[in-house]
């Protein structure tokens, strides 16, 4: 299936907050399932922006809304370039991720909006942060964390989980310890809604679409193992 041409829009935030914008892409027929595409820490730059495009291609309605709208809207960085890199980080320190999980909630909402009956969201780093609140805050149908960073942090959430989770965590991700790895374990394999996948000796950003970081055996794992959790969740 091939994907309609993408489109930038803006989506209202809850409580007339203001307007958030997002990278939208379409399938060439009718959806009536969704995907929300969580971006990391460096805005909705060219790898979002593809991802978004290749789950359109394969017939979801896909959406990446700019979590820094409030304080650094538009930014697009590249984590291979250290100035974009240490740019990055310090929005990471500005954000509010109460609110931006309720910038989700918003999304989700737009999305059902646009006819479609099941929403999945998929996060990176923060967005993977932010997949994990999604799927512990909101109805959101099925929900897939890449690398989410602090999660060990809110696992007096996990009861909440009302709807399957996926996380993929790299052992060696120098965000997150070997410690907080194992609290996580510990407090989401005995979860029936929640998966979590080990990659052994991988770092941070691993399954990131261009770039440095990028692992290509394990991305290719990771995503697929992703393709096929929508397919069955958001059947």
């Amino acid at each position: 299936m091939s994907a309609s041409s993408p489109t930038n829009t803006t989506i209202a935030a809850l409580d007339s907050e203001g307007t958030i914008p997002a990278y939208v892409a379409r399938p060439d027929a009718d959806s009536s399932r969704a995907i929300i595409v969580i971006p990391e820490i460096f805005g909705v730059n060219a790898g979002i922006r593809e991802k978004c495009d290749d789950w359109a291609a394969q017939g979801y309605l896909a959406v990446a809304p700019d979590i820094f709208w409030r304080f650094a809207p538009g930014i697009e960085l590249d984590p291979d370039v250290e100035a974009e890199m240490n740019e990055a980080l310090g929005y990471f320190g500005q954000f509010d991720a109460d609110k931006g999980v309720r910038d989700i909630e918003a999304v989700i909402r737009w999305a059902r909006g646009q006819g479609t009956n099941k929403v999945g969201a998929v996060g990176f780093c923060l967005g993977g942060k932010l997949a994990y609140m999604t799927a512990a805050r909101t109805d959101i149908d099925a929900s897939v964390g890449y690398y989410g960073v602090m999660i060990d942090q809110m696992l007096n959430e996990s009861h909440a989980i009302a709807h399957p989770l996926l996380l993929h965590i790299p052992t060696n991700d120098h965000f997150v310890s070997p410690e907080a790895q194992a609290k996580m374990h510990d407090g989401l394999d005995p979860n029936p809604k929640v998966t979590l996948h080990d990659y052994d000796g991988l770092d941070h950003g691993f399954a990131a679409t261009h770039g440095n970081r990028r692992n290509e055996a394990a991305a290719q794992l990771a995503d697929g193992r992703t393709r096929a959790f929508f397919a069955e969740q958001l059947a």
